[in-house]
C-alpha cells in the first residue's frame, strides 16, 4: 500500500469516527433516542447512572479491543485500533464543545439525520477495510468459533439492546413511543449503511449471443472501450456451436451497446443483468492496452 492512500485511509476513518459522534451528540442523546450497538448500551448506563457515554464507549471499547487482538489477531487489532479511541476522544470533544444547544426539537428530525449521521459513519469506514470496534467484535468471534453470520448477530444484538433501554427506561420514554422511534433510527443506518457500501460499485453485466459474435466483440471494443470475453456454447435447439459474448460495462454506455448490437444482428439474443461490484482492469485498476503486433 502506498504512504498516499494509507494516509487517506486513516483520515477517512477518523472523519467517520467524528461524524458518527457528531450523529450522537446532535440527534441523538438531546432527543432522548435508543439505539443499538455500544453506544445503545452507553446511552442505556447514562440515562440510568448519570454516566458521560463517552467515558463508558472509552472503557468498553478497551475490552472489545482486547479480546479482539487475543482472539481475531494482530491484523484485526490494527484496522480497530483508531475507531477505540477517535470515537470516544471525539464524542467528549464534541460534547464539551457543543455545550447543551439544541440543534431541533423535532423527534424525528433527531432520528432521520442522526440515522443518516451513523449510516454514513459505519459505511465510511467499513469501505477502506476498518472497523468501528466495540459492538462490532462479538459478532466477528461469533462467526470465527460457531460461523453465524456476522449480519444476524449485530441485527440480533442490536434488537437486545434495544429491548434493554426500553425495559430500563420506561419511565422516561413516552408511551413506547421512543422504542418505535429507536427501531427506525436503527432501520435508517442500516439502510443508509447497505446503499452507500455498493454505491459506485455496481455495473452492468451483458451477454450476447448471435451469429456475428466477431463483429459484435470488434464493436464493442474499439466503440465502447470495453474488454470482452468469449464463452462457447451450443444452442439448445438446433445444437449450433456459438459464441457468448460476455462484457462488464457501465450503466449510462447500456443504450449504447444495445444499439449497436441490434445495428450489426437485428436478432441478436442479449441478456442484462445488473451485477453489485466488479474488480479487476478497467474498474479498480486502470485500463491497460496492449500494442497489437499483427
Amino acid at each position: 500500500m502506498n504512504k498516499r492512500r494509507f494516509v487517506l485511509e486513516i483520515l477517512t476513518v477518523l472523519f467517520g469516527n467524528f461524524l458518527y459522534a457528531a450523529g450522537v451528540v446532535l440527534f441523538i442523546i438531546p432527543s432522548g433516542l435508543i439505539t443499538g450497538g455500544t453506544t445503545g448500551i452507553a446511552l442505556c448506563i447514562y440515562h440510568t447512572t448519570g454516566l458521560p457515554v463517552s467515558y463508558f464507549v472509552f472503557g468498553f471499547n478497551i475490552i472489545m479491543f482486547l479480546l479482539g487482538f487475543s482472539i481475531l489477531g494482530k491484523k484485526f487489532a490494527f484496522t480497530t485500533l483508531i475507531s477505540t479511541f477517535c470515537y470516544p476522544i471525539a464524542l467528549e470533544l464534541l460534547r464539551n464543545a457543543w455545550g447543551n444547544y439544541i440543534l431541533t426539537d423535532d423527534i424525528l428530525l433527531c432520528t432521520i439525520f442522526g440515522g443518516i449521521c451513523i449510516g454514513t459513519s459505519i459505511a465510511l469506514i467499513i469501505r477502506v477495510g476498518a472497523s468501528t470496534g466495540g459492538m462490532d467484535i462479538p459478532p466477528l468471534i461469533l462467526y470465527k468459533f460457531f460461523r453465524i453470520p456476522v449480519s444476524v448477530s449485530l441485527y440480533i444484538a442490536d434488537c437486545g439492546i434495544l429491548a434493554l433501554q426500553a425495559f430500563l427506561l420506561k419511565g422516561m420514554l413516552q408511551e413506547g413511543e421512543k422504542v418505535l422511534y429507536g427501531i427506525l433510527l436503527v432501520l435508517t443506518y442500516t439502510i443508509i449503511i447497505d446503499k452507500l457500501l455498493m454505491l459506485g460499485t455496481s455495473k452492468i453485466q451483458i451477454k450476447v449471443v448471435s451469429s456475428k459474435s466477431d463483429q459484435i466483440k470488434a464493436a464493442i471494443i474499439s466503440e465502447i472501450d470495453r474488454g470482452v470475453t468469449l464463452l462457447h456454447g451450443m444452442t439448445g435447439y438446433l445444437e449450433n456451436e456459438t459464441d457468448i459474448l460476455l462484457s462488464v460495462i457501465s450503466g449510462r454506455e447500456l443504450a449504447k451497446v444495445e444499439k449497436l448490437v441490434h445495428d450489426i444482428d437485428e436478432e441478436a439474443f442479449v441478456i442484462i443483468s445488473r451485477v453489485s461490484e466488479v474488480r479487476g482492469r478497467g474498474f479498480s485498476l486502470g485500463k491497460k492496452y496492449i500494442k497489437d503486433n499483427m
